[in-house]
């Protein structure tokens, strides 16, 4: 394998004279008490344009605040980072593109996202080959972390290179089956997807545990989420007499899903997981969508006191939009990239070594150790490599926010 050097050294110099930098190997005179600093990439890549861009410049931006807080505080001695963001637009072949790019930067240790899970599946061959550290804010399919028959009891890691800091739709859709079969007496479903990763198996594990509790299917369908046009759709529920819509997807879909089924004449709430939680989702429905309900992971940012600098520090930063729901997994998330670098530099005498190769190596094996408490409660990572933090909440549309009205973690029955 051809060894490639991290490039950029900045050196410290007095207040108020210019940093210079200059291009190279290091030789062992970065970091420590050398006086110098390495110039360390993180990536970030989500969707920055298009229908699910609110969260992801909500990932992006909290990524920039953990960034700068590196830099101001000094995590890492010796390091500087700086952050490298790319648009996936939410599609695959995008984001493979964007993790090759990545991948070809030489400066580049560690990489925040994406948001689509079925964009992560994409990139997590392209990662692992180069074994560069990626960590997720937002994927939840099950099958990224451990393997494709892992509904079968056949669990296995496929890529050493793949964490996440949100828990999977393993525990996100059996966790709304019970509230609504047991909490709101929910009795009867209407299961639709968009035949996508994250969206499908969403409604497939939601749909199991609710079955499981007794409750039944009185229809199902496929949408495309590119379709704005559900009335067809919205007619067969309300024919179906359903109690509720489980809806398998993304929001740009999902409100307008929403309110063609109000209009078709349907009292059914319509219900999904995470990526129907989202300003977006209510701004988009409007009145049509007061009522429906989302599960999201962790608790609400609001009620954790480890989240109040945080929300601070976002707010005074000044970004144009909000962290929206991602926002806090995503500081976390690269917060955990930055430990592992600092691991990293504590274990080889104060500096990283001296190719990107080994350098990604053993950052990739410190993120397995890696453990703080952070804007979302304490984080660390299990042998998938998925988090420990197994929380979940439901929230429910009320005078056109989302309120939350249960936390907690899902329960095997």
């Amino acid at each position: 394998m051809r060894h490639r050097s991290l490039l950029i050294l900045t050196a410290t110099v007095t207040v108020g004279a210019l940093s210079l930098s200059a291009c190279g190997s290091r030789d062992g005179k970065s970091g420590g008490d050398s006086g110098e600093k390495t110039t360390v990439v993180i990536g970030v890549d989500a969707p920055l344009t298009g229908d699910l861009s609110a969260l992801g410049q909500g990932i992006k931006n909290s990524s920039d605040l953990a960034v700068k807080t590196a830099n101001k505080n000094d995590e890492v001695k010796g390091v500087t980072f700086k952050l490298e963001s790319l648009d996936d637009q939410a599609q695959a072949g995008t984001g493979q593109q964007n993790a090759t790019k990545l991948v070809g930067n030489d400066q580049v240790v560690g990489v925040v996202g994406p948001l689509n899970s079925h964009v992560g599946q994409s990139m997590q061959k392209v990662f692992g080959n180069a074994h560069l550290v990626q960590v997720s804010p937002a994927n939840t399919a099950p099958e990224l972390s451990q393997g494709p028959n892992w509904q079968k009891g056949q669990k296995k890691r496929l890529f050493d290179t793949y964490f996440r800091t949100s828990t999977t739709d393993a525990v996100q859709g059996p966790y709304a089956a019970q509230y609504l079969y047991n909490k709101r007496k929910l009795k009867k479903a209407y299961i639709i997807d968009d035949k996508k990763t994250y969206g499908a198996g969403l409604a497939g594990t939601f749909t199991d545990e609710f079955k499981k509790l007794g409750g039944k299917v009185v229809g199902t369908d496929h949408i495309n989420p590119d379709d704005r046009d559900f009335s067809a759709v919205g007619t067969k529920v309300a024919k179906s007499k359903a109690d509720f819509v489980y809806y398998g997807g993304e929001y740009p879909a999902g409100a307008p899903l929403s309110a063609q089924i109000t209009k078709a004449g349907s009292k059914a709430l319509v219900v999904g997981g995470d990526a129907l939680y989202s300003e977006e989702y209510i701004k988009l429905g409007k009145k049509n969508v007061e009522g429906d309900l989302a599960t999201s992971v962790g608790a609400p940012l609001e009620t954790l006191d480890t989240a109040k600098t945080f929300m601070k520090d976002y707010k005074a930063a000044g970004y144009k939009l909000p962290y929206e729901a991602y926002g806090g997994y995503s500081y976390d998330s690269t917060w955990a990239i930055i430990q592992a670098v600092k691991a990293v530099v504590e274990k080889n005498d104060g500096k990283l070594p001296d190719t990107i190769d080994d350098t990604r190596k053993q950052i990739t094996e410190a993120m397995q150790d890696v453990r703080f408490e952070g804007v979302t409660g304490d984080v660390s990572f299990d042998k998938y490599g998925d988090t420990t933090n197994k929380q979940l909440s439901v929230y429910e549309v009320k005078d056109g926010k989302h309120k939350p009205v249960k936390t907690g973690t899902f329960q095997e029955g």
